[in-house]
């Protein structure tokens, strides 16, 4: 059985040893190192070379957003699944734009924890219904939704937010294949029709940028 290196980033002390207690029930599982803070973070990972970091978002010295910005600008690939509560859905959003492969509520349960973790190690991007429905409704009650940007691309059509929809709740390609009785290199064409119309480059570039302008909506 293959072990993953996670490495927990927090500021409480509590929220580390109980990630730790439940992570070290899973044999696949080694906790690679831990930091109170996102500049511990960033001096950390490169020594421990974790295979998902554990993020939680506000913390003092350098914030969790501040950290993944500046894994992005060192070109670092390892995943980040965010430590969230319940009150912070608008930093939900920055991070989902920065490239976060999940978030996990803290007082998340052993099952979901693992298989977030072993999404993230796959390089797929796993937002349960809840999570979505928490961003989604922080997006509308921010400002009313929006039409897309005018541009030489045009707007989505509807199977193509239909997929997107599906992104955004964590559905692989062949997921979505199966579901609309497509082929899956078909999905992959009108993902990349996606990409080209937002103007971005990933699933969850385009899931971020997509709940910004009220394209997807509950």
């Amino acid at each position: 059985m293959s072990q993953y290196n996670i490495m927990i980033v927090d500021d409480h002390l509590v929220v580390r040893e109980g990630l730790k207690l439940i992570l070290e029930t899973g044999e696949q599982f080694r906790i690679a190192g831990e930091a109170e803070n996102g500049q511990q973070a960033l001096d950390l990972v490169e020594a421990v070379n974790p295979d998902v970091i554990l993020m939680d978002l506000n913390m003092p010295v350098m914030s969790g957003l501040q950290a993944m910005e500046e894994l992005k600008r060192r070109n670092n690939p390892t995943p980040v699944i965010i430590l969230t509560t319940y009150n912070e859905d608008e930093l939900m959003i920055k991070g989902l734009a920065l490239g976060a492969k999940g978030y996990l509520l803290k007082d998340t349960g052993r099952e979901n924890l693992f298989r977030n973790i072993e999404s993230a190690v796959r390089g797929e991007t796993l937002l349960s219904a809840d999570i979505m429905e928490r961003v989604m409704n922080a997006r509308m009650q921010q400002q009313e939704a929006a039409k897309p940007a005018a541009s030489g691309a045009g707007p989505l059509s509807e199977r193509e937010t239909y997929i997107l929809q599906c992104v955004a709740r964590g559905f692989k390609s062949k997921e979505i294949a199966y579901e609309l009785g497509i082929a899956e290199r078909t999905v992959k064409a009108h993902l990349t029709s996606i990409y080209n119309k937002l103007g971005v480059d990933s699933r969850p570039q385009a899931v971020a940028l997509a709940l910004e302008r009220g394209i997807l909506q509950n």
